[in-house]
């Protein structure tokens, strides 16, 4: 063939590298993989089979599964079982084990085996960015995420959807008995064999509401009236979208506002962020190692005790407080309007009256102030403020918190924008790299295992593209 290039006669003997070390260039990230691997101290992360005793049949080394399952996240391979063929074809995972195979129950196994110390491992390179000072500004953008589990919407169950679904059934038995009794009437009205193809369908149905009033017993018994069938710890979640509910857990990650780095993550079942503000910030804080930190989050994390505990702990929270007022929205006054005076303990009301303390109460676990002005009944403007006799007005017994943080706020107005830029990045090369299916396991312990694993391949591969291969493996070797 001419002015083509020629390919080789497949029959034709070959003559390939003698040495392993020429199938992978110097460039190649698969070398930062092997030295951070080599580097660790495993026996101190608690793998198992690090110092295994003598007898029986050899192991494989805990480095060599998890470099192998390191490089399957770097390059989107989460099986097991592609992970065993590419071990067998991949040039770069023959160098990365020194040609082994393992076979995909050994594998998978070791992700099963050795979670917590695989969640150790991620938290080392976290600890290695910080040693090579990639962290100059002390602040975090955190947010949260919601990412399918391996659980269909059909098999959770709460109170509500075994209501709908008794509903259905029952609509289906009087449509079923309704065929029947035209049969009664007049069997020509039914095609032959169409009867016992009913009531076949009569007795699954009866067998479908027999299991839902077991799966219902069951509920009782459980601390959030949730059962999931295929993965037990998994949880119905909502969003904001319409119809967007999802069975599945809750991503939490706190990133580094400057490179987009994850400082921290955890995976929880809760269904909204409400609670999970100060234990992010903290862990994140405690990631960086510094004194002080800024923690910046979206309307669905404020909530007055986690933002008082970010102060107590030395992180300056910045969360937006979300737009609920009644009142704004029906056009009249909010809380807004009215102006506290600390020194008098009083607030000033848009009519230039004040609204002074009556009492104190508890109300949700909160210390409350209640205010209101004698003056209400008979001011000019009471429609404008209130549709009763009093505008009652509450101040929480930190509420200086709150006004701090919303001056910080006001004289930053670019937070949000910074916020959104830095970790919606992040949430969603993640959730390209995982792909429709992101969980592999079930349970918790499990997912939090396979989150570990692609935060550390995200934050290898940032590294890497920040400060070049050459700089990380002279980090690691430092």
């Amino acid at each position: 063939m001419k002015r083509f290039v020629d390919s080789v006669d497949r029959s034709q003997g070959l003559l390939l590298p003698d040495r392993l070390e020429d199938y992978v260039h110097e460039e190649n990230p698969v070398r930062v993989v092997d030295a951070f691997v080599e580097a660790l101290d495993l026996s101190a992360l608690g793998f198992e089979a690090v110092d295994r005793a003598a007898g029986g049949r050899p192991a494989y080394h805990p480095a060599a599964l998890l470099k192998i399952y390191i490089y399957g996240y770097l390059n989107r391979i989460q099986s097991s079982r592609r992970l065993e063929r590419e071990a067998q074809r991949n040039l770069e995972l023959i160098w990365l084990t020194g040609r082994l195979a393992p076979d995909f129950k050994t594998i998978a196994d070791f992700r099963k085996d050795n979670g917590s110390s695989i969640v150790s491992v991620c938290s080392r390179f976290v600890a290695l960015c910080r040693r090579m000072k990639v962290f100059s500004h002390a602040v975090v953008a955190i947010d949260g995420s919601k990412l399918k589990a391996v659980n269909s919407r059909e098999r959770n169950f709460t109170a509500g959807k075994i209501r709908a679904r008794r509903e259905l059934l029952d609509e289906s038995v009087a449509r079923y008995l309704a065929e029947l009794d035209r049969a009664d009437r007049d069997p020509a009205l039914l095609p032959e064999g169409r009867v016992p193809h009913l009531k076949d369908k009569l007795a699954k149905v009866r067998e479908q509401m027999e299991a839902l009033d077991a799966i219902e017993q069951q509920l009782k018994d459980t601390p959030d009236h949730q059962i999931s069938l295929t993965d037990p710890d998994a949880r119905s979640m909502t969003s904001s979208g319409r119809g967007t509910g999802t069975v599945g857990y809750n991503l939490q990650a706190a990133v580094d506002a400057e490179h987009h780095l994850i400082i921290a993550h955890e995976v929880t079942n809760a269904g909204n962020d409400r609670a999970q503000l100060s234990a992010m910030a903290i862990k994140a804080k405690d990631a960086l190692g510094a004194e002080h930190i800024t923690a910046l989050a979206d309307r669905g994390y404020f909530n007055a005790p986690e933002i008082l505990a970010c102060e107590q702990a030395g992180i300056i929270p910045l969360v937006p407080k979300p737009l609920t007022s009644n009142s704004k929205a029906e056009g009249r006054f909010d809380k807004r309007d009215f102006i506290y005076d600390p020194r008098a303990d009083a607030y000033q009301c848009p009519a230039g009256e004040a609204a002074t303390h009556r009492f104190t109460t508890e109300e949700n676990g909160l210390t409350l102030h209640k205010y209101w002005s004698s003056a209400c009944p008979a001011c000019p403007m009471r429609a404008k403020c209130t549709t009763g006799r009093y505008r009652r007005i509450s101040r929480w017994e930190h509420e200086h918190v709150l006004e701090t943080m919303q001056l910080r706020l006001n004289a930053r107005p670019q937070v949000a924008v910074t916020r959104k830029q830095t970790v919606e990045h992040v949430f969603g090369t993640l959730k390209a790299w995982l792909g429709t299916t992101p969980f592999l396991t079930t349970t918790l312990p499990k997912v939090r295992t396979e989150i570990s694993l692609a935060v550390l391949a995200y934050n290898m591969k940032r590294m890497i593209k920040i400060i070049g291969m050459p700089g990380m493996l002279r980090a690691i070797a430092a």
